[in-house]
Formats: C-alpha cells, sequence, structure tokens
C-alpha cells in the first residue's frame, strides 16, 4: 500500500470544446495572426505563432504569444470545470493549443532569463500532461 497515494483520486480530465472554425482555418495553412484575430480565444493560432517567433529568434515576441495563449486557455479551462489542477489530456486535440503555448511560455521564459517562470511552467505542463510535456520535449 502506498502511504502517499491519493485517496480522494485525482479530477476528472477537462477537455475544451472544440472550435472547428478556427482550427480548420489554421490547418488549412491561414496565417496563424488571421486566425488569432478572427478568434482571440483559439490557444492553438496563439500557439502557432509563438512557436514562429521562436524559431526566428524572437523570445520577447514569442514570450507575449504564448503569454496570450496561456491565459486564453486558462479562461477556457476554468469554464469547462477546472479548479486550478488536475489532467488536461494531450490527446484530446482541443487541449493542445493551451499546452503547447504553456511549453511555448516555459521556453521563452527561459530564453529571456525569467528561471522561476519558466520552471513554474514547465512543472504546470508536466503536472496538468506529462504526455504533452514529453512529446513537446
Amino acid at each position: 500500500m502506498d502511504l502517499h497515494a491519493n485517496l480522494l483520486g485525482e479530477p476528472p480530465a477537462t477537455r475544451l470544446p472544440d472550435q472547428p472554425e478556427a482550427r480548420e482555418a489554421l490547418a488549412s495553412g491561414t496565417d496563424p495572426s488571421e486566425v488569432a484575430a478572427r478568434t482571440p480565444t483559439y490557444s492553438a493560432a496563439w500557439a502557432a505563432l509563438a512557436e514562429r517567433a521562436l524559431e526566428a529568434g524572437d523570445p520577447v515576441t514569442a514570450y507575449a504569444y504564448a503569454r496570450t495563449g496561456y491565459h486564453r486557455g486558462l479562461d477556457q479551462l476554468r469554464r469547462a470545470g477546472w479548479k486550478g489542477h488536475g489532467p488536461v489530456p494531450w490527446d484530446h486535440e482541443p487541449n493542445q493549443g493551451f499546452l503547447r503555448a504553456l511549453n511555448a511560455l516555459a521556453r521563452a521564459a527561459g530564453e529571456i532569463g525569467e528561471s522561476e517562470e519558466e520552471e513554474r511552467c514547465s512543472t504546470f505542463l508536466r503536472e496538468s500532461s506529462a504526455e504533452a510535456a514529453e512529446a513537446l520535449s
């Protein structure tokens, strides 16, 4: 018997609602800035912008985009019943934008010397979805 196990169990997994028009626009190659402008609540567009800025060597811009996607995702998680902890499954596609934004925020924070923010976001990502942390590393 594990004496440190949580006897109450974990909270249920939170699954964000799909945003099909934004998802399809991004998948069809529409520029993420256009998708973010039309659907600012769509974290995947902000994550794509942050990832593009990181690839271009612009961590300050990436940080701003990632923080926007992260906060938009937090708003949606709370509306979906999330209480500040618990699983946010990577295999549920609508969750991936939030998880990617969180990962990009950790990366950008590290690149601009915000080590506490980098660690906080990295820990949050691992605790929310170990699968996402693995896939995004």
